[in-house]
Formats: structure tokens, sequence, C-alpha cells
């Protein structure tokens, strides 16, 4: 052993034996030159060449893990290593530009396809810049899976393509990733990424922010294409053209105390492979999103921008969520681009189009002429939900099929519908508040069914609605429960199984009362038109309303006779939908109670009811699986 050092020593210039017998090796840069201190236990296994500050390493199956050191500071220099075993990288206040590309254009390159510990060292900064020439995939690229630990810091600039790449998976504990800048994504990997603590902030992205890609069809853990982040906080801005600040291509989990504020500004752009438009997204996954705490901030300013989007499923069930949408409608046929198209899309093809939205899921397959196909859902459990659009055709929340809520807070102030559905949409709890200025306030293209829980709808002037469902193709709205207030009207074609009231005489921007035996729950209104288009001569009504004014047709129901009256008078409330509402503190809600045989009922009803609420008799849905309490009601639980 003593014999390999001595003739490595003759061959490379600065590698050195270290005195103690241990598997490890020490990268000191200087400059334009290198140190590289070999261990006795190590040198075995390595064959070691350099030029200036460009240090290669090969690396034979060791009996143990081998730990590669890196500190010190070069204005041109790499480090590359190729093996066939698991390392452990520790980056040790590691200031490193790549210039000349010698071995590998990359910063740090570690051909490996095994796991990598990759050690940001605690309390120190370092700093990855990769060479402006070559093919490296990233500045810092792993073959294998990169496991990124302690409580350092890593800075990286990506020239080329990736800042962070990784062949295979990436997790993520304690270390802070800033991303400066990169010409793709700003960290991008296959199989999953995974996140339990840390922070990651990444900017100056011509591409996604956090990518994470299938390698190969195995869908199994570990190739799943997942994104996990139960933690940390993770700050993304992306300015690329249909970019998007998280990306998966299978589904996404976020949860515990995980911290995401994610802004794009890019543009729609024409895809010239799948021949149609694609837009920026803050969150897209092409499976499912499932949401069960966290904190998520999302703004998404360019042309058909969207807030989170998935193909398959979105469930939410908790978790403090904001996203606000400014973009305008997008528009490219391939040929002429618009990115404010402000004209009807009814007969576009829309494939030549990306419309901005708050949250969309699922997907609607044309397949033949006029016949679709429906998959994916929307389901809220619980969680508080803000979304704002102001563009054209900015939807708040749309579901490119069902749409189930069972509760949390709801509130949508939108361009276009507020809360729509392609097929049934169904409330049984929770507080929602949807409020459109150009369109309907709920909208559902099959059947609208509302069971529980509060709502407060609040629609465009004639001949839009505060409550719409697809009566042109027979299709009703159910209403069996909760408390209901739509300002816009609802609805012509309806079912309505408890008492309700209308007025034609609601006030803009004042406070009314409904009270239903000794409950009570005050609302706000918004700004109202009683006259034609635009509330021109004539319009009548206070408020003159203009372009996105709400007509002043109102409807309430509750589940015993409501009353309606001027003025706040609930002394003793809580407030909700950002103080629009206020439930008093003694009542005002609507749960679902299970009866002795396991039939299901609405609360002071005796009627039994599936769960899409038609009326059943004595007979149990197929898909009940019993009730789950949720803020001391319980509710419908199915699967």
């Amino acid at each position: 052993m003593k014999k390999f050092l001595i003739s490595v020593m003759t061959l490379v210039f600065g590698v050195t034996a270290m005195a103690q017998s241990d598997y490890s090796v020490n990268v000191v840069y200087s400059d334009d030159t290198a140190t590289v201190s070999v261990g006795d236990s190590a040198s075995q296994y390595l064959t070691v060449t350099q030029q200036g500050a460009h240090v290669s390493i090969l690396q034979s199956t060791p009996a143990e893990e081998i730990t590669y050191n890196l500190s010190g500071t070069s204005t041109d220099g790499g480090f590359y290593m190729a093996g066939s075993y698991k390392a452990t990288v520790e980056l040790n206040g590691l200031t490193l530009t790549n210039v000349s590309a010698v071995y590998s254009g990359a910063a740090v390159h570690i051909q490996n396809s095994k796991r990598i510990n990759v050690k940001v060292v605690t309390g120190t900064e370092n700093t990855l810049v990769d060479a402006a020439s070559g093919s490296q995939k990233g500045c810092l690229y792993i073959k294998g899976h990169a496991e990124f630990k302690q409580y350092g810091t890593l800075n990286v600039v990506g020239n080329v393509k990736h800042a962070i790449k990784a062949g295979e998976y990436i997790t993520l504990k304690n270390a802070t990733l800033n991303i400066t800048s990169a010409v793709g994504d700003g960290i991008s990997c296959n199989q999953y990424f995974m996140m339990e603590s840390g922070t990651i902030n990444i900017s100056g992205t011509e591409d996604d922010g956090i990518q994470c890609d299938i390698d190969g069809e195995d869908h199994e853990d570990e190739n799943s294409g997942n994104i996990y982040i139960s933690g940390g906080t993770i700050t993304i801005n992306c300015a690329g053209i249909a970019a998007k600040g998280i990306k998966s291509a299978g589904d996404i989990f976020i949860n515990d105390e995980a911290v995401i504020d994610v802004t794009t500004t890019g543009k729609g752009m024409w895809d010239t492979v799948d021949l149609e438009t694609k837009a920026a997204c803050c969150i897209s996954a092409d499976r499912n999103i499932t949401i069960d705490d966290g904190t998520l901030t999302l703004t998404a300013t360019g042309s058909g921008g969207k807030g989170m989007k998935c193909d398959s499923i979105l469930t939410i069930s908790g978790g403090d969520i904001t996203i606000f949408t400014s973009g305008g409608l997008y528009y490219n046929n391939g040929s002429t681009e618009n990115t404010n198209y402000t004209g009807n899309t009814d007969h576009i093809s829309s494939s030549y189009y990306s419309s901005p939205k708050g949250i969309k899921a699922g997907l609607k397959t044309e397949v033949g002429t006029n016949s679709y196909t429906y998959s994916g859902a929307i389901v809220i459990h619980g969680g508080k939900i803000k979304v704002t659009t102001t563009g054209t055709n900015g939807e708040g929340i749309e579901s490119k099929n069902t749409l189930d809520i069972y509760g949390g807070e709801i509130y949508v102030n939108s361009y276009d519908d507020g809360i729509n559905s392609a097929q049934n949409m169904l409330i049984f709890g929770g507080y929602v508040y949807a409020h459109s200025t150009n369109n309907d306030g709920l909208d559902a293209n099959g059947n609208l069914y509302i069971n529980g829980g509060l709502v407060y709808a609040i629609g465009a002037r004639s001949p839009e609605l505060a409550i719409d469902a697809n009566s042109e193709e027979g299709k009703k709205v159910y209403i069996s429960g909760g408390v209901v207030i739509a300002v816009g009207g609802i609805e012509n074609s309806r079912d309505i199984n408890q008492p309700y009231i209308q007025s034609s005489s609601i006030s803009s921007n004042s406070w009314y009362t409904v009270t239903y035996g000794d409950n009570a729950v005050a609302f706000k209104t918004p700004t109202i038109s009683t006259g034609g288009p635009g509330g021109g001569p004539g319009g009548g009504g206070p408020g003159g309303g203009g372009p996105g004014g709400n007509n002043s047709s109102t409807f309430i129901s509750a589940p015993s006779t409501p009353s309606l009256a001027t003025g706040n008078t609930v002394t003793d409330g809580t407030g909700y939908f950002e103080g629009n509402c206020i439930v008093a503190n003694n009542g005002g809600s609507v749960g679902i109670e299970e009866i002795e045989n396991g039939e299901l009922r609405i609360e002071n009803d005796p009627r039994v009811f599936t769960i899409d609420g038609r009326y059943l008799g004595t007979e149990v849905p197929a898909d009940f699986r019993g009730v789950y309490l949720q803020n001391g009601k319980k509710h419908i639980k199915i699967q």
C-alpha cells in the first residue's frame, strides 16, 4: 500500500498520503491548484489525476464507504468522481467555479449511480458555479441518488442546464439550498423528491423551479415521480415561459409544517410537439395532489398562469392556502399569439388557449364529436383556501370532473366562475364563499347539491347567476341542508327541500342578517346592479353596478324558515370570508347524523339521502363508509 501511494504521488502533482489509516479524501482548493490527501485505507481503491485545480478520482469498490471532504476556493476548478459504490461528499466551506471543463463542465460531478450523502457542513457557506461550455446536466450533478444533510448553506449557479441534478432521487434535511440562476431547472431529479426540513430558495431559472420526472414507466415508491414535502421552507420565483414552480410527473404530497411560496411570471407558449398551448403554474402534478397541512402562497402573473393544477385528484384536508392570478387568457394557434385574448372562446379549439385559474384538477377529454370522458376530481375536507383571479377568463376553482366539499373555509373572488365543476358538485359542509364579477358564483355542469355548511355565492349581472346548474341538459340545483345565501339569483331548475325566501331589494355594500330558529348569520353584500348590462341609464339600484356588477335578486335558504333584516345584528359571532360573513356562536351550521341502523339523515330532516343528495327511503348508499367528526359535526365519509 505504501508503494502504491508513492507511485501516485510521483505521477500526480498535489496528492499526499494522510498519516491516519481511514477511508477519507481531503481536497483543498487554492486559486489554480488543489491539494488532494488520501487516507491509507482508501488509497488502494482510488486512482487520482489532476490538472491544476481540476481533480478526477476513479474509485473501485472499497471495503467501506469513502468520505470526500471538499474545501477552499478556486476560480477555475472542478471535482469529478466516478465509481460503483456509495459515498459521502462533504462541502466544507467550498467556493468552486469551473471554467476550463477539464474532466467535466460541472463544478462537482459524481458519476456513481449509488446513494451519495451530500453533507453541507454545519456553519459553512459553499458556492458552486459550472462552466459556461460543456455538456453537463447540472452544476452539481449526481448520477445516483443524493441525500442533502446538515445545517450548512449551498449556493448554486447552472450556466448550461440545471443547477442541481440527480439521476435518481433527492432528499433534503436541514440544509439550505440557494439556486440563484439556471438555464434549466433549479433542482431536477428522477424517481422522487423528498424534503423533510431545511430551506430552498430558487430564482433566475429559465425552466422549472423543482422538477421530478419518472425514469421509465415504474410507479413504485422508489420510482414514482412523486414529490413529498413534509417540512421546511421553499421560496421559488420562476420567470421562464410556461415554467412550473414545483412540477412532478407523479403525485405531490404536502403536509405537516411545510411553508411554500411560489411566484411564476412567465407567459404561455405553443408546444410544437403536442400541438397545444402550455402555461406557467406554481404547483403542477401529472397525477394527484394531496395537501394535509402547511402554508402555501401561490402567485401567477403571466398570461394563462395557474396557481395549482393536477391531471387527476386534488385532495385538501388542511393547511392555509392563498392563491392569486392576474394574467389574462393566453391564445396561440401555432402562428398567432395573443397574451390577453378577450374574444369568445366557445368556438375555438381548447388546444389554442390557456385560461388563468386559481386551482384546476382533472381532465375533460374529447372522444368524439360533442362526446367527452371525465377523470380526476377535487375533494376538500378542511383547511383554509383563499383564491383571487383578476385576468380575463380567470376561474377560481375548477374541476374537470366532480367537486366535493365536506369542510374547511373556502373564499373565492374571481373574474370568471368562482367554483366550477364539469360534472356534479356536492357541498356537505364547511364554509364556502364564491364571488364572480363576470360569471357564476357556483357553477355545476352537472347537478349541484347543497346538503350542509354555509354557502355564500355571488354571481355577476344577468344572465349569470350566483348558483347555477346545467339545466340545458336536465340538471338541477338540489338544496337539502345548510344555510345558503345567493346574491345574483339561483337556477330556476331546482329542488329545494328546506324553507327559503327570495328578495329583490338588496342594496350594495350593506349588512344583512338572516335568522332561522335560534341561529343567526350576518353577511355583507357586494356592489349590485339592478339595471341592464353595465348598469347604464335606468339602472336604478344603489351602487349603480357597471361592468362586473351583480344583480340584487337574492335567494336565502336555511333548515328552518329564515327571515331577513337590515344590519349586522350578530353580537357574539365568528367571522368568515375575510369579514364578509359573521356566524352567531350558538349555531348556524348543519352536519350529518347517523341513525340507529346506519342510515344517513340530514339533521332535523326525516328523509334518508345518498352521497349525492337524492332521496332513498331506507336504502343505505353503496359507497357509504360511515361518518367522521369535524368541528363538532358528523360528516359523510366515502372512499
